[in-house]
């Protein structure tokens, strides 16, 4: 099974099949056609679609960087809906159909304009794309999306102790210290939480601290025994050995082959 992932990059994602669970942090949202679901960077999160429905969507990636600190206050008002702490987002047909039509256009253009390298093409595909923000973000208190859950008791406890440890990977926690957290016997919570997630508990936990730290490799300079450290491994031996066995390479490698990658 797919474990969740993360990326230095914004991302948004328009659900184009009829119906799927998105995990975001651990925790399950259903969605709907037509639903937007956006992501900052260094999200952990994941899209499950049903068995027999297509996994049909519409996702587009783009960065950030502040060039100009004069429009810096602009950029982020329109790019807040991406850290609503619900990032989710319904809307009428009239008002989705307002965004549709703004992503038409783009996609249009792309499409007769194959070739970025005239300033004036990205010009206009940097600015059609700057009003689909403003007007996603012009559209935000509009939202009529509510997750509508329907799981059962165990099934909601598990999903809360998975968005526990989306929050408290950093810090030393076990089995035996969320079946304390959790009011629940280390044996049970061993085995629901494999039937509700699909992961072993302690895989879980070591996957979360994995994908964090392969984030931070290369997205920063920090020394990788700090990495090490924040994200909650009891030792640098131990982060090492977990890190080669999950990723198939070290962690210096790791950052080495992302930086090499990139230029």
């Amino acid at each position: 099974m797919e474990f969740q992932h993360l990326h230095p990059y914004y991302e948004m994602m328009i659900l184009l099949a009829p119906n799927a669970t998105h995990l975001i942090e651990g925790t399950p949202y259903n969605i709907h056609m037509g639903d937007i679901v956006l992501l900052a960077p260094s999200v952990m999160h994941k899209s499950v679609y049903y068995k027999g429905e297509p996994s049909k969507r519409i996702i587009i990636d783009f960065m950030y960087e502040l060039h100009n600190p004069d429009t810096a206050e602009a950029y982020e008002k329109i790019l807040s809906p991406f850290n609503n702490e619900l990032p989710i987002f319904r809307f009428s047909l009239e008002d989705r159909q307002k965004l549709i039509s703004i992503l038409n256009s783009l996609f249009v253009f792309s499409k007769e304009h194959q070739y970025y390298g005239n300033p004036a093409d990205e010009f206009y595909i940097h600015t059609k794309f700057q009003e689909f923000l403003y007007t996603l973000y012009d559209l935000k208190d509009k939202n009529l999306y509510t997750n509508d859950q329907s799981y059962s008791s165990i099934e909601q406890k598990m999903y809360e102790i998975s968005s526990y440890i989306h929050n408290h990977f950093s810090e030393d926690i076990s089995l035996n210290s969320l079946s304390d957290q959790f009011f629940v016997s280390p044996s049970y919570l061993s085995r629901e939480f494999k039937q509700v997630t699909g992961f072993n508990l302690s895989n879980y936990i070591q996957l979360t601290r994995i994908k964090n730290a392969q984030y931070r490799l290369v997205s920063s300079n920090e020394k990788i025994s700090v990495i090490s450290e924040e994200c909650g491994f009891a030792s640098f031996s131990q982060f090492n050995r977990i890190f080669n066995k999950v990723a198939g390479t070290s962690p210096r490698q790791y950052r080495q082959t992302a930086i090499t990658n990139n230029k």
